[in-house]
């Protein structure tokens, strides 16, 4: 049984910083292509940013702008995504993903992938 259990995220201030976690068990971690998406309230659920299995490559939404780093660690089948200069904008429940159905593809869209985490919110103050 897949499961990808999410930590981190909360209150942030503007221009703070945080870690999000996804701890995945019951796949393989390094062949699989991970993501993270966001929605927040009112709005569908979007693309942030995915990595390879080997996590040699990275895609980010536009939106990002240089703020996120998306990351793999091997050791402890952890998917993380580092955000920096939050904004409010930003404020939005975050799910990670794993497994493309089509792998190596990268895709920007949650349905592309068989398993998500339960979400986790993030909500930054002005």
């Amino acid at each position: 049984q897949v499961q990808l259990v999410q930590s981190g995220g909360g209150l942030v201030e503007t221009g703070g910083s945080t870690i999000l976690s996804c701890i995945a068990s019951g796949l393989t971690f390094v062949n699989s292509d991970m993501a993270w998406f966001r929605q927040a309230p009112g709005k569908e659920r979007g693309f942030v940013a995915a990595i390879s299995m080997n996590g040699g490559r990275a895609d980010y939404a536009d939106f990002v702008e240089g703020r996120f780093i998306i990351s793999k660690d091997m050791a402890k089948n952890t998917l993380f995504l580092r955000m920096n200069s939050l904004q409010p904008e930003d404020t939005a429940v975050y799910y990670c993903a794993a497994e493309a159905r089509r792998p190596g593809t990268l895709p920007r869209s949650s349905d592309h992938y068989r398993y998500r985490g339960q979400g986790t919110q993030v909500t930054v103050s002005s």
